[in-house]
């Protein structure tokens, strides 16, 4: 008999990585600059999502009140604590040990509450948790398997539920932006931070994403303009960066 496969999708390799960036979450002009400049984009996309699915009014003071989120690879609190601001329940994870102390002292001097924790999707399936709002933002190309790491996240929603995937595309594009341009040119990023082989086309994240039971919403591109010196969301342009919208059903599907 051959062994079952396994369910840890921590690839060391990656997790030393950002540990080895852990300090410099925070520093928006460090090794982290890019998600600094991106997460406006983001949070503006990750809002209309779910104050869209869940009917909730944007423009209230915690539009996010009584939903509970499980940030996954939320490294140092970069999208858990504008979540905890706008009244989210949030569950910060990472297998990355050194990057939780750095998002808990930061939570704590911002007046947040948020459970972080030393851990992976994996084993917060096992503990039975449950999550109305996954954010999976910039982790799938990091883990070492796509699709089981995708069927512990849908295990993790609830019926109804929404989880907002993004990642890089793969493509002769994305080598010249993402590995070139960020970490060789710009030096945005440290060499080898990423690597393209693992990026994800949206076809293929659509294809996993379907296979562990979930509905795909939609897709968009975040979109760099180098003349504006920033980000914006696109319908269209999913050549480098993108994100996905993504529900479980509230029955299973046969």
């Amino acid at each position: 008999m051959s062994a079952a496969p396994s369910r840890n999708t921590i690839d060391k390799s990656e997790v030393a990585k950002f540990e080895a960036m852990s300090a410099e979450w925070w520093d928006p002009t460090g090794k982290f600059k890019p998600l600094h400049m991106l997460n406006p984009t983001r949070i503006e996309y990750i809002v209309d999502q779910i104050a869209t699915k869940f009917s909730r009014d944007r423009n209230s003071l915690k539009p996010f009140e009584g939903l509970r989120f499980l940030d996954i690879g939320c490294g140092g609190g970069l999208l858990s604590e504008p979540m905890a601001q706008l009244g989210a329940e949030v569950v910060g994870a990472d297998a990355a040990a050194r990057n939780i102390p750095v998002a808990q002292i930061h939570a704590e001097k911002s007046g947040l509450t948020i459970d972080y924790r030393h851990t992976m999707a994996e084993a917060l399936v096992d503990e039975g948790e449950l999550f109305d709002v996954i954010l999976n933002m910039e982790v799938i190309e990091h883990v070492a398997s796509p699709q089981v790491f995708l069927n512990a996240c849908a295990e993790l929603l609830k019926p109804g539920g929404l989880m907002l995937c993004s990642t890089i595309n793969r493509n002769p594009k994305s080598y010249i932006v993402a590995i070139i341009g960020a970490e060789r040119v710009m030096r945005w990023l440290p060499i080898g931070t990423h690597d393209w082989a693992k990026f994800i086309t949206p076809d293929e994240l659509s294809v996993i994403t379907k296979k562990a039971g979930l509905t795909q919403l939609n897709k968009r591109g975040f979109s760099f303009n180098p003349l504006l010196w920033r980000w914006s969301i696109s319908q269209r342009d999913l050549s480098v960066n993108y994100v996905t919208a993504s529900i479980k059903p509230l029955t299973a599907t046969p």
